[in-house]
């Protein structure tokens, strides 16, 4: 299956980003977004993207130049998706605005096109007209996806066997991690593992009175520094399985009910502090520009990316 031209529907937090991954790994992108304020702002973000990977010497100033070359922005959906062989929906993570961006795709796309949805946790398969349910599949990316390389792909019950196939040597080609499932696995195993860690911090704040702080410190100077190097399950390896059964064993650690309720966050968000981009979340930014803070996380991002391209040796 050849796959060359692209169509991002929706500029947002991701859909910039995947139209700048597609563009940097040699294809034509057409991006979308029913808001035009978001569509125009999109330019910007990419640019900004393309000057940190430049920064970090990730780039050159030549592959910026032509990954940018490669991008048109899409007066009308009809535009975006008529000539497109794969369309990738990056729109709100919700059912019904995904249903009538599908049936908006069904009519106006070539009936050869892929279409590939970043949904998060969503069965999209429901949503999508039946008759493309044979070319349909889930390519879920992580934040920001210029830099994290890990991409869950996963087909429908009628999903075409070539379709994951093409997908995986299309991103392997851009030089990402695909991922691949057999079926669709609800949040994947990084989103399911991030939301276990997000009820049990917000317990730990919550009923303990435990700081963000002190979780962040905990995890970056106890958790992470391991995992980045061996994972989780290996880490377990090196811990010795019987001390992880016998821990299991103890029953010491009940995890947190999720009652679909966060006090928590509420309080925050509130009091307007919803994250980076309103100067406060559970930290306080000051005057800093979110731009700035972007820039900053990605190349320290890319700086420990660096530090962990080859695996650990392994028995084979």
């Amino acid at each position: 299956m050849e796959i060359e031209r692209i169509a991002v529907i929706g500029a947002g937090t991701m859909g910039h980003a995947l139209a700048l991954v597609h563009a940097l790994g040699g294809c034509r992108v057409c991006l979308f977004d029913s808001n035009a304020d978001v569509l125009k702002g999109a330019t910007g973000m990419i640019k900004a993207a393309c000057a940190t990977l430049r920064e970090a010497k990730t780039i050159t100033a030549t592959q910026e130049q032509a990954a940018l070359d490669m991008i048109t922005p899409a007066g009308s959906l009809v535009e975006a998706v008529r000539d497109a062989d794969l369309i990738v929906e990056a729109v709100v993570e919700k059912a019904e605005i995904k249903r009538i961006v599908f049936a908006e795709i069904d009519a106006h796309a070539p009936s050869t096109a892929i279409i590939a949805s970043n949904t998060s946790y969503l069965d999209i398969f429901p949503l999508i007209p039946q008759a493309r349910q044979p070319l349909a599949a889930v390519a879920h990316w992580y934040t920001p996806p210029y830099i994290v390389d890990l991409v869950d792909l996963a087909p429908g019950p009628r999903t075409n066997p070539e379709v994951i196939p093409a997908l995986k040597d299309l991103y392997e080609g851009f030089g990402k991690a695909p991922l691949v499932f057999t079926h669709l696995v609800p949040g994947y195993i990084a989103n399911r593992l991030q939301a276990a860690l997000n009820l049990e911090c917000l317990r730990m704040i919550g009923e303990f009175g435990v700081s963000a702080e002190d979780i962040d410190f905990s995890i970056r100077h106890g958790l992470v520094e391991r995992l980045a190097v061996l994972g989780h399950m290996r880490k377990m390896d090196y811990t010795g399985l019987e001390m992880v059964r016998n821990g299991i064993a103890g029953r010491t650690y009940q995890p947190p009910v999720n009652t679909g309720e966060t006090p928590v966050l509420d309080r925050l968000i509130e009091a307007g502090r919803s994250g980076v981009r309103s100067g406060a979340g559970f930290y306080a930014y000051g005057d800093a520009a979110a731009e700035d803070l972007f820039h900053e996380r990605d190349l320290r991002l890319l700086q420990l990316k660096t530090q962990l391209q080859e695996p650990m040796g392994e028995e084979q």
